[in-house]
């Protein structure tokens, strides 16, 4: 039995509330979906198997590159952040697995992490590596590149930073790596834009040999920031050629928050897929560009259309398809642990949503050239309130109805204010 940091008798005397509201909406669903053919139990069991891992940065108070405003009840370490993405886990029972940043989280000995995400019914997704910003004693600084530097030595300290991160994850049970590099120039001229990528991929080559047999790399690709000229690995194009030059354990990790507006990122999921180099997602939301702001809070359409993409692939098939998926946010003006909550229900939203397509029909529809009943079918899809489903998959698993109000009755804030000392000081920079 796992340790649980909020009351099993506090969740269920919530969800006591509104378990008859639940079982009246759910039937009432379940009556509409069968009229096309559905089992909402099906679709609640397919949504109840569906995770998402949470980033141990993301339960800290985010900033921006002007200032940042701690909140209460900081997490001190890895081990208060590995507690608050428990909580998560334990209302929405759809984050099983939290996902490292190195060296933010680093520890003397790797076990201890283990032996506490266990003790937390907590496993590890993958490892990330952090070379676009300096660590206190490093030799080497980042400030003009890291993979991509023009010096060697500063190439090979990043080299080796990320063969440390795939030790780490191994003693921890990761089974990937996840590259984002803030590489790049600020001006015309400041950098050789071929060079710098031959470089780029000499010192991924490099830490790809050092991949165990059974692992993955992601690279990330991001338009813009920290380098506001030039991005060394930039757009989902470039992406593609790191992972097919590297080799079949390399694919593309698509993060939603990292595309100019109108970009059509639900197309370029679908093309991901077809070539085998889907890799998986960091998920969030953004109104201009790399904004990082809960998932689904600015476009839920878009979300439901690349779990369109996700679930297509699902039906028919697709060899060797199991993208990766995590949450990848900064919270910098609400409770982190409630921003995860939520995106996490989100994200099973846009799921549960895009499994109600009728696929049939929908292919009749476009080799029919019926436009408007193609469109029609998934926005059929879209509209559909879920929630119940949702709520029953919760549920069923042990978790919380309305895991955001369970979480407000549990005091978990408050408690956890008390024992951790308050954070002050208004510095920038994301966590």
């Amino acid at each position: 039995m796992s340790e649980q940091r909020i009351s099993a008798a506090v969740v269920a005397a919530d969800n006591e509330k509104r378990a008859k509201a639940l079982k009246e909406d759910y039937e009432a669903l379940g009556v509409k979906l069968a009229r096309s053919g559905l089992s909402i139990d099906a679709v609640t069991d397919q949504v109840a198997r569906f995770f998402v891992a949470v980033p141990s940065w993301g339960v800290g108070t985010g900033g921006t590159r002007f200032a940042r405003f701690p909140g209460a009840g900081e997490p001190r370490n890895i081990f208060d952040k590995l507690d608050d993405c428990a909580v998560i886990q334990q209302l929405t029972r759809a984050t099983a697995t939290v996902s490292l940043h190195i060296p933010w989280d680093k520890v003397d000995d790797p076990r201890r992490l283990k032996v506490h995400g266990d003790a937390l019914g907590l496993g590890f997704d993958a490892m990330n590596s952090n070379t676009f910003s300096d660590a206190p004693g490093q030799e080497k600084s980042y400030k003009y590149g890291s993979l991509s530097h023009a010096d060697a030595a500063t190439r090979q300290q990043a080299i080796e930073h990320n063969i440390e991160c795939i030790e780490i994850g191994q003693a921890i049970g990761s089974k990937a790596l996840t590259v984002w590099i803030g590489d790049g120039s600020n001006f015309p001229g400041q950098s050789n834009f071929t060079k710098s990528f031959e470089r780029y991929l000499d010192a991924m080559k490099a830490i790809y040999k050092r991949l165990p047999e059974d692992w993955r790399i992601f690279s990330e690709h991001k338009m813009y920031e920290p380098a506001f000229y030039s991005t060394v690995v930039q757009d989902w194009g470039t992406n593609y050629m790191i992972a097919t030059e590297l080799g079949e354990k390399a694919y593309c990790l698509v993060d939603l928050g990292h595309h100019a507006p109108n970009v059509n990122i639900e197309m370029i999921v679908a093309r991901l897929i077809q070539f085998r180099k889907l890799g998986g997602f960091h998920f969030n939301d953004s109104k201009y560009g790399d904004d990082d702001l809960d998932t689904g809070s600015i476009d839920p359409h878009r979300l439901f259309l690349v779990f369109n993409e996700l679930v297509d692939a699902e039906h028919r098939g697709v060899e060797g398809f199991h993208p990766a998926h995590m949450i990848d946010q900064s919270h910098n003006v609400t409770d982190p642990i409630e921003s995860l909550i939520r995106s996490a229900n989100e994200i099973r939203r846009a799921y549960a949503q895009a499994l109600l397509v009728d696929r049939k029909a929908l292919e009749g529809y476009q080799d029919g050239n019926d436009v408007l009943m193609a469109s029609e079918t998934l926005k059929a899809a879209y509209r559909t309130d879920v929630e119940p489903i949702l709520a029953q998959a919760r549920l069923k698993a042990g978790g919380a109805i309305d895991p955001i109000a369970a979480y407000r009755v549990s005091g978990y804030r408050a408690a956890v204010a008390k024992e951790r000392p308050a954070v002050t000081g208004g510095s920038g920079g994301i966590v």
